[in-house]
């Protein structure tokens, strides 16, 4: 599989997350105040909720639910209940557009 176009760089607010769905894929993702775009898996590993109803805080996401807040640079949990990493997918910034591949996670 290939990247998909996501949507337009400027269509992100800045510190905020936004869902989209890529091939039946959740993903979250954040334009922060410097202009990064990050892509995390939406589904909170502690309970069945969408992250991209959280709150963007520095390099991380934070569950609405019960607060686990997740980096957005490695998925892995930085603070309880959650213990378990939301997978992290590669940004492409193409044309001013933003590109994933739903397929593909990043090790980190």
């Amino acid at each position: 599989m290939t990247s998909v176009r996501v949507c337009a760089i400027d269509d992100l607010a800045v510190n905020e997350a936004s869902r989209f769905v890529l091939e039946g894929v959740p993903i979250a993702v954040v334009k922060d105040a410097a202009g990064d775009v990050f892509a995390i898996g939406d589904t909170c590993t502690h309970g069945d909720i969408s992250l991209a109803e959280g709150f963007v805080e520095d390099d991380t996401l934070e569950c609405w639910a019960h607060g686990s807040m997740f980096s957005l640079k490695t998925g892995k949990p930085l603070t309880l209940p959650a213990y378990e990493p939301v997978p992290v997918y590669q940004v492409e910034l193409k044309d001013g557009d933003v590109h994933i591949d739903p397929a593909v996670t990043l090790t980190v």
